[in-house]
């Protein structure tokens, strides 16, 4: 693979990839290093790399998985607790609008549902470019998805009431 075949395949993947990792680290930073040393991963099997049918999944999925690899060492680093109060009080900040309160209710979902939802309906992939992706069932995507927009109305709708009674006092 020449270096001008590795830029308008892999290193034109590198936009998608950095907000997908966005969402499981919860940090431009750490998600920049993760996209970062991919990419110098993919350079050094940029031979092995034609093998792949489908270099976009490929991608997601190896972010997909340094992500959860470095959230684990990131657990055991800082221990359990520590990092659930650090989720838990990036979940609880104040937020302005109604757009940061969404992100922030898909934030709190459970991980599986939390990638489906952001791969359907911010990335915009099919059901089964997600199933093969996330190494899952087109039905179990099916139904993560639909539990997770369920829980963020809920959500949604809780805190429209919520600010109807306040409005109304």
């Amino acid at each position: 693979m020449t270096q001008e075949t590795f830029r308008d395949t892999v290193f034109s993947l590198k936009n998608e990839m950095y907000r997908f990792a966005k969402r499981f680290v919860m940090s431009s930073d750490e998600a920049e290093d993760v996209v970062q040393d991919l990419m110098m991963k993919f350079w050094q099997k940029k031979e092995e790399l034609a093998q792949f049918g489908n270099l976009k999944s490929y991608a997601l999925k190896a972010v997909r998985n340094e992500c959860l690899n470095r959230l684990k060492h990131h657990e055991v680093k800082t221990g359990f607790a520590d990092m659930q109060l650090h989720r838990s009080e990036l979940y609880s900040m104040e937020v302005n609008n109604l757009k940061e309160h969404i992100i922030g209710f898909i934030n709190l979902l459970p991980e599986k549902q939390k990638t489906v939802i952001h791969l359907k309906d911010v990335e915009e992939y099919e059901v089964s470019e997600i199933a093969e992706m996330l190494e899952m069932e087109e039905n179990a995507v099916r139904v993560n998805l639909m539990r997770a927009r369920q829980k963020v109305k809920d959500q949604i709708s809780q805190l429209m009431s919520y600010e109807q009674r306040q409005i109304s006092r």
